[in-house]
């Protein structure tokens, strides 16, 4: 498998990282030019060309750009109807991808998150699923979905990170605040959350936390009453009208 890369921002950069080591070879694009020579000085089976370059010499072509920047790139350049297309880009749905790469087939819809440059990460696909398997190898778990309408609701939803990563950084400020140890009090909390929620479904979690008066319980009814949930499917709704 001879994998090219249109594209090199942050997240088709950590990508190649996070699959570098378990394929022969992949070429990179230089129009990021920054991050593609420093995937070639990290691995010494990535290799920087021009895009044209990069599908010239590989059977599967991801395709990383900005979704505004990519009728323009794509336009520009010549693909092969033997070749495989798979596209990173958020909100561009398959069928067009396959206008903008005539004669190459455009094979799947690929959604990465920024942990796949270490492992264990989700990848959201449509179309081809196998092959993004086999593209994000089985340090990374893939989720199918069987059309546009579910691409676009686990994208929706996958939008909740950041309100999380926002309660949790704001109570490890307010810890931080309250003990000797400021570094230690994220430390904890983000060990507390990814060790609870491995191996254990949110509702059980809820269920494990939910004794009468204690700590979790009080703090999550406050948080309730103030809107919390009203407001996040209430986002979570109007992204997907949007969309």
């Amino acid at each position: 498998m001879r994998i090219g890369v249109i594209g090199t921002g942050t997240i088709a950069t950590a990508v190649v990282r996070g699959v570098a080591k378990t394929h022969e070879q992949i070429i990179v694009g230089r129009r990021s030019k920054q991050n593609s020579q420093s995937l070639a000085n990290q691995f010494s089976n990535v290799l920087v060309e021009d895009n044209q370059s990069v599908l010239d010499r590989s059977d599967i072509v991801l395709i990383g750009l900005l979704s505004e920047d990519s009728k323009a790139v794509l336009s520009e350049l010549r693909f092969r109807p033997d070749q495989k297309v798979v596209s990173m880009m958020a909100g561009v749905g398959l069928d067009t991808v396959a206008q903008m790469i005539k004669p190459a087939f455009a094979a799947s819809v690929m959604i990465p998150f920024p942990g796949i440059e270490t492992g264990g990460s989700p990848v959201i696909a449509l179309g081809d699923i196998e092959l993004v398997q086999d593209i994000v190898t089985v340090r990374n778990t893939v989720y199918g979905v069987n059309c546009e309408s579910e691409l676009s609701a686990f994208l929706c939803a996958q939008a909740a990170l950041s309100p999380i990563a926002s309660i949790l950084s704001d109570a490890a400020y307010w810890l931080g605040e309250r003990v000797s140890d400021e570094t230690a009090a994220e430390a904890f909390l983000r060990h507390l959350v990814s060790s609870s929620l491995t191996n254990t479904g949110t509702q059980a979690l809820i269920d494990a936390l939910n004794t009468p008066g204690g700590y979790n319980q009080r703090l999550r009814i406050t948080m309730e009453k103030s809107g919390m949930r009203e407001a996040l499917l209430r986002g979570l709704t109007e992204l997907n009208s949007q969309s």
